[in-house]
């Protein structure tokens, strides 16, 4: 007995080493595509999904299923929360209509096109189209955003993107949840399932709202930087969870929650918790989006494996077929989304003339689709309640796959080609510029109130001399450090200093490890010292972050 339960307990290590073993080796593939991928200017997502692919069909690599809940439950809560906390509500706000247009109504616009193509053309019954449609038509928000920030694209762009990418996944997977309960059920209601979408959408996005405030309130109490991170790890969970389980989708709820702590959070968050936050939560969503696109790209395998009673031809031509009609459904929807409105309205016109065909196409241009779309089709039921199978499940499976390839790697590669070939980088290179004068106007402006405060300070207490000299020596130190406007001489003389400022930390830091080796400071000392070159450093890397070059 005793042996066998040796035996028991030596398989169990034996698959937790080879899973480990698995794991270290998506890390280190990570690490290197994210390498290559700045290496040859690419999108990292691209290259993680051809690296996934890749790895996949190596002979002797264990197949990796993705678990549909692993992204729905798992993964999309501090993605959503991480890009909704980033984002700002006042830039949301201003750009509410064009987001909510292409969010709900460009979403359910491509999957009406998909389901009534996959119908007429392909000969799906309408709910199985309907539920490729709802599954095919939300854009991902991370590729085509990473590619537009690195291009330097007009802020507007990047903010309706942005703000597209945190919505649209609600309206698709309230749709899909119709979809599904219609083909479980065989009944559907146009008139309740509308009721029940403003509804979701109304009630998440009060529950989002108190999530929000209560954290901040729950985080500004503890005061301890561990625990507020803590805290804001949990936070994500809890706005998707419980409207998820109450049959929401949980999206609207997290991002109305990230929106609310990002206008909220700066007056309630510690500079401590702020400084450890950053860097924890761009290393989580670096990790997860990475495993996110290697992890798809593994699924082809499978994916093949199970499509074998469909003829490839007729997988092949589904896939072009319905990639095509979310492609061009997406520029069909944008140029009357964007114009049509201000057509009809003379005040919007006034307030916000019409936008460059060239801004809109380059929208229209990056409806590249990702995991999201392909956990929902993973999440479908293998079988119906009676015990029949699930119509299509793996031909929907096959055709998302296929979708996400084509777009991801098809529009994620030539858009940097027709950004640089519609010149709209120009735009976004002047509006930088202009949004750097105007930070080094509103850091010369603080320090301006700063001295002001001061004075009324030494006017109204009794400071000794050391202080005064303490607090004047801060304040020209803080005003020497203000960066220079772009073009100027002093930019240039800026950009010399900063390198050999840089050259002199690195002597510091050296003199320091030398100190500690020979015994005369300790290891706390060090780890001191090290901190506040580490932050001047940091403060260096803000000052000469500038403008994308053209």
């Amino acid at each position: 007995m005793q042996a066998v339960a040796g035996r028991f307990t030596q398989n169990q290590r034996g698959d937790v080493e080879a899973k480990f073993q698995i794991f270290l080796t998506l890390l280190a593939v990570l690490a290197g595509t994210a390498l290559l991928a700045r290496r040859v200017n690419i999108a990292p997502a691209i290259l993680l999904l051809i690296a996934g692919i890749t790895l996949a069909f190596i002979p002797g690599m264990p197949a990796i299923e993705l678990p549909p809940d692993l992204i729905l439950l798992l993964v999309l809560p501090p993605l959503i929360y991480s890009a909704s906390v980033a984002m700002s509500w006042r830039e949301f706000c201003a750009n509410l209509r064009a987001i909510g247009l292409l969010a709900i109504g460009c979403v359910i616009f491509t999957a009406c096109a998909v389901a009534a193509a996959s119908h007429y053309l392909i000969g799906l019954p309408w709910s199985v189209g309907f539920l490729l449609g709802a599954i095919v038509a939300p854009p991902d928000v991370v590729a085509p955003l990473a590619i537009a920030r690195k291009l330097g694209l007009p802020r507007r762009i990047v903010v309706v993107l942005e703000g597209e990418g945190l919505a649209n996944d609600a309206t698709a997977l309230i749709l899909y949840r119709f979809a599904v309960a219609a083909i479980m059920t065989g009944a559907f209601s146009l008139t309740k399932a509308s009721g029940t979408f403003v509804a979701i959408m109304a009630g998440e996005l009060a529950f989002g709202v108190a999530v929000g405030w209560l954290s901040l309130r729950a985080r500004h109490w503890v005061r301890d930087p561990q625990i507020e991170i803590t805290l804001s790890l949990l936070t994500p969970y809890i706005a998707y969870w419980i409207p998820e389980h109450h049959g929401g989708s949980g999206v609207i709820a997290t991002v109305a929650c990230g929106l609310y702590i990002s206008w909220n959070g700066p007056l309630l968050i510690s500079a401590a918790t702020r400084l450890q936050g950053i860097f924890f939560w761009d290393l989580v969503i670096y990790l997860i989006e990475g495993m996110l696109f290697l992890l798809t790209g593994f699924q082809l395998r499978a994916l093949l494996e199970r499509s074998k009673e469909f003829a490839f031809g007729d997988i092949l031509s589904a896939t072009l077929l319905v990639a095509a009609i979310v492609i061009a459904a997406r520029f069909i929807w944008v140029y009357p989304a964007f114009y049509l409105p201000r057509f009809l309205s003379r005040r919007l016109r006034a307030s916000d003339p019409y936008p460059s065909w060239r801004t809109v196409f380059v929208i229209g241009f990056t409806g590249v689709r990702g995991a999201v779309s392909l956990a929902a089709a993973l999440a479908l039921p293998y079988a119906l309640p009676g015990g029949e199978t699930f119509p299509y499940r793996d031909l929907i499976l096959f055709v998302t796959f296929g979708v996400i390839l084509i777009t991801l790697v098809g529009l994620g590669l030539t858009l940097p080609a027709v950004v640089k070939l519609l010149g709209v980088t120009r735009v976004g290179h002047r509006e930088q510029i202009a949004e750097h004068d105007d930070e080094i106007t509103a850091r010369r402006e603080a320090l301006a109130a700063a001295q002001a405060s001061l004075k009324k300070i030494t006017d109204n207490r009794e400071l000794t001399d050391e202080v005064l000299k303490l607090l004047h020596a801060r304040h020209q130190t803080r005003a020497s450090l203000l960066p220079d406007p772009i073009g100027s001489p002093e930019h240039e003389a800026s950009a010399v200093g900063i390198a050999l400022v840089r050259e002199l930390i690195a002597v510091e830091r050296k003199f320091i490890h030398a100190q500690l080796r020979a015994g005369k400071i300790t290891d706390e000392a060090r780890r001191r010292i090290e901190r506040d070159l580490d932050l001047e450093e940091a403060s260096l890397a803000n000052r000469e972050s500038g403008p994308a070059p053209l």
